[in-house]
């Protein structure tokens, strides 16, 4: 099976070609830099030649409402366009959980956008909302900055590593289409206020952790129900304490 996935260079792109490549499949990694870009549809037609799935993972490089929204609309449209042509039996996309709630920030709500497109489009598709990685834990924090304090909700999320979005994602883009969505998400609820506090402790960080249930997550303000997954997830294996703790993972 020839599998493209769009955003093949960065950090869940590169995992999952390595993922499907080593399981046998043909496995494409496309991004500007090997030359395909779906914004401007550059090397699009090509790449998609012959590709039975397209699995979407990449990220837009500005959060900035205008930016975002234009990324994944764009991307989204030209990406539908040049699969209906090409015959692409199956359209997967990452996403990310809390993208219907309310409330919701603008990147949420840009992804939400791109969902909206996917699901009119008449091509067979698969959507898999994941929660937070645990790589991002350093950006939440940085975010979150004031001085030598670190403003974070004590709202509950339940993050998860890379490596297990991507062994969710294979299995949906080797699946049949759920002509729908289904979640992922890490195996314990945490509160993001404690786990920003155990990552600068481990860091040796002297910034202090305030706990505000107003500071706003990347633009919106949330509680225990903004970031956590439905009822029956797929579940990671790792916990953030056996993550951190890995080489390499602390940075």
């Amino acid at each position: 099976m020839k599998i493209v996935v769009m955003g093949g260079t960065g950090l869940i792109g590169t995992k999952l070609v390595k993922t499907l490549s080593e399981a046998g499949h043909e496995v494409l990694a496309a991004s500007p830099a090997t030359g395909v870009n779906a914004v401007t549809g550059e090397g699009l037609a090509a790449a998609l030649t012959g590709a039975d799935v397209v699995v979407d993972v990449a990220n837009s490089p500005s959060f900035e409402q205008k930016a975002v929204f234009d990324f994944f609309e764009t991307s989204g449209r030209n990406l539908i366009a040049a699969e209906k042509i090409a015959g692409v039996k199956h359209h997967v996309a990452l996403s990310v959980v809390g993208t219907d709630r309310p409330n919701a920030n603008t990147y949420f709500l840009a992804k939400l956008a791109q969902e909206k497109l996917i699901q009119e489009s008449g091509i067979p598709f698969s959507i898999l909302h994941a929660t937070q990685f645990f790589e991002f834990v350093g950006g939440i924090a940085q975010a979150g900055t004031q001085g030598d304090q670190v403003h974070v909700s004590p709202a509950l999320f339940q993050p998860i590593a890379a490596e297990d979005v991507v062994s969710a994602l294979a299995e949906v883009t080797t699946g049949s289409p759920l002509n729908g969505s289904t979640e992922v998400a890490g195996p314990e609820k945490i509160g993001l206020d404690a786990i920003v506090r155990q990552y600068l402790d481990l860091k040796n960080d002297i910034r202090q952790v305030i706990s505000d249930v107003h500071a706003p997550y990347f633009g919106a303000e949330i509680n225990d129900q903004s970031l956590v997954p439905g009822d029956q997830p797929r579940t990671g294996k790792q916990t953030y304490g056996e993550w951190i703790r890995k080489p390499g993972n602390l940075r």
